[in-house]
């Protein structure tokens, strides 16, 4: 089982888009069983809370199912939990590597660095363009999918 934690600044909007859209993604490819996904926050402002109205918007206009989901925080523990560790921006990079204490395996990644456009993904929290996010995302998506040959 392939085992991916996403990570943003909160846990309501990046991260968890990109939790959703991955958990799509492989059940509409029939592996859903071969993979453990799920997504956390880098700091405690948004734990609790529910993903953003934006997020849930724009997820539902693509037909991507919006699951039971509250904010949570990443835990130094997660680290040896999970094959891959993907944040959203650099500075969410700096944090996940304060909170786990390193990367010494190299699971830490960028989402975008699986695309042929390696970048930050913007944060909607911020720019409002939960289009944008969710292009970048499904990108970052399809891409961690390519790199694990799994389409």
């Amino acid at each position: 089982m392939i085992k991916i934690m996403f990570v943003c600044h909160g846990n309501i909007c990046r991260s968890t888009m990109a939790e959703f859209v991955l958990k799509y993604m492989v059940e509409k490819l029939g592996i859903e069983n071969e993979f453990y996904i799920a997504s956390s926050a880098t700091s405690t402002e948004e734990i609790g809370n529910p993903p953003h109205r934006g997020t849930v918007a724009r997820l539902r206009r693509a037909g991507v199912s919006v699951r039971e989901h509250r904010a949570v925080r990443l835990r130094r523990e997660d680290y040896g939990k999970y094959d891959f560790i993907i944040g959203m921006d650099r500075w969410n990079i700096k944090n996940i590597n304060v909170i786990t204490g390193g990367d010494p395996e190299g699971k830490v990644r960028l989402l975008l660095d699986f695309t042929e456009n390696a970048r930050d993904v913007a944060d909607p929290w911020y720019t409002g363009d939960f289009d944008a996010t969710y292009d970048d995302v499904t990108a970052g998506c399809k891409g961690l999918l390519k790199f694990l040959g799994k389409i």
